[in-house]
């Protein structure tokens, strides 16, 4: 990668004060801060160094919600932090961390940064490991709502950059000049979207007037890092709205490019009707607190492609079954270089479009095998997806819903604890070395 010699940010070349919010001034209490956090906050006070809370914990708490994860910032290096905390490890490359494990929650604590660093030709930052005050660090954020920060020493809210006013005007405005941030770094494309539709508010007309332009920009991201913002965009709770909210902002065909083709090429809107639907079905359950995965999601995004190329093989020759096989090994394997999908999930696609075709046939008198398998529950929901989004899948689905009911409970429940990946017991035969029988 050809690279951009250091340069100073041209953001902000004038600074202001930033306005010092006092405790009786603002709504934060510390019976809303983690436990944990607190600890990593008075102790590196303790130790003598600056600490903050920042970013969204604090916006969080400010709008009256319940922080997610809680972020601190400091004038301690990462080797400092790490000498404070036993339960301390370093992560990271172009920004060093680090991550204070207590339990299953994590506190991550960053090093005030100051505004230089290494860019390629294109403007992105690839190097940022130059420390400098708090001072300096605010103009690197992105977000105003999220560069706010609320000092432990007095526990006041330090605002430089009008956090507090956008917050209260429901504004999502980027910190300096809108397209060189987006250059920067394209993924606030794909932030900017997120936060103002989990927030509800509005993204400013200069923060949002770039977005369709740069949105090729996405492309050069890792395809790894695309998938942690899948994450972050479609199981949040508001999936829906931010699918509505990426295409209207043409950033949707950036994580699934074949989809974004497929939606706007088919005729009676089919193909979206089955992703909207989808994407309502995992808001609900997770409004419901029920277990959501990203494989289902997967198979409903991919299918229309999927069944089309399976339609064009069995239309060659092909079987059902092997059909389905070649197509989901084409269709995943395009997608997985976009958003690198961790195995598991792109199973689990896979093994539901595979269950699609038996469960047309249905499965005469004994369907017990099939409602046993792990993956029964997840294919069977598709398949009532697919008549919702306008299939004509009806009989089967009755047919489905029959078998469950109809079906011996302990039978059915007892095969399928069975049927996870659990190693067989190999049986021993009389004769072979070893055996003492």
């Amino acid at each position: 990668m050809r690279m951009k010699s250091e340069y100073t940010d041209k953001v902000t070349p004038l600074r202001p004060r930033p306005q010092i919010v006092a405790r009786a001034e603002h709504n934060i209490s510390r019976d809303a801060i983690s436990e944990n956090a607190l600890k990593v906050l008075y102790r590196l006070k303790n130790a003598g160094y600056q600490s903050c809370l920042v970013g969204g914990s604090v916006r969080d708490l400010l709008l009256g919600r319940e922080p997610k994860d809680f972020d601190v910032a400091t004038n301690a290096h990462p080797e400092q932090v790490r000498e404070l905390f036993r339960n301390c490890r370093l992560i990271g490359r172009r920004f060093r961390l680090a991550h204070v494990r207590f339990g299953a929650e994590v506190i991550e604590v960053s090093t005030f940064r100051a505004a230089h660093h290494v860019s390629d030709l294109d403007g992105r930052i690839v190097r940022d490991n130059v420390y400098g005050s708090i001072d300096d660090d605010v103009w690197r954020r992105d977000f105003t709502a999220n560069a706010l920060f609320y000092n432990i020493d007095d526990f006041s809210v330090v605002d430089y950059v009008g956090g507090l006013a956008d917050i209260r005007a429901g504004l999502i405005r980027l910190i300096g000049d809108p397209e060189q941030r987006y250059r920067e770094d394209p993924v606030r494309l794909l932030r900017a979207v997120r936060f103002a539709v989990k927030l509800g508010f509005r993204i400013h007309p200069e923060t949002e007037r770039p977005i369709r332009e740069l949105a090729p920009l996405l492309e050069a991201i890792p395809s790894a890092r695309l998938f942690e913002e899948f994450l972050k965009l479609f199981l949040s709770g508001c999936a829906v709205q931010t699918f509505e909210a990426l295409r209207h902002h043409d950033l949707f065909g950036a994580l699934f490019p074949e989809t974004e083709v497929v939606l706007g090429r088919e005729e009676n809107g089919f193909p979206q009707t089955l992703v909207i639907h989808a994407l309502r079905d995992t808001d609900q359950r997770l409004a419901e607190s029920r277990p959501v995965t990203p494989g289902f999601l997967l198979a409903a995004m991919l299918w229309p492609q999927m069944h089309s190329l399976a339609g064009d093989h069995v239309a060659r020759g092909l079987g059902e079954f092997e059909a389905v096989e070649l197509a989901a090994d084409a269709v995943i394997s395009r997608q997985v270089a976009r958003t690198a999908i961790p195995r598991r999930f792109t199973q689990m696609a896979r093994e539901i479009w595979q269950f699609q075709p038996r469960l047309m046939r249905g499965a005469g008198r004994r369907p017990q095998r099939l409602l046993s398998h792990p993956r029964f529950r997840a294919a069977y929901d598709f398949l009532l997806l697919r008549n919702r989004a306008g299939e004509n899948l009806r009989d089967a689905c009755e047919w489905w819903t029959t078998a469950q009911k109809d079906a011996p409970a302990t039978e059915v429940e007892s095969e399928a604890a069975e049927s996870p990946a659990r190693p067989r017991r190999r049986r021993r035969r009389s004769g072979r070395r070893g055996n003492t029988t």
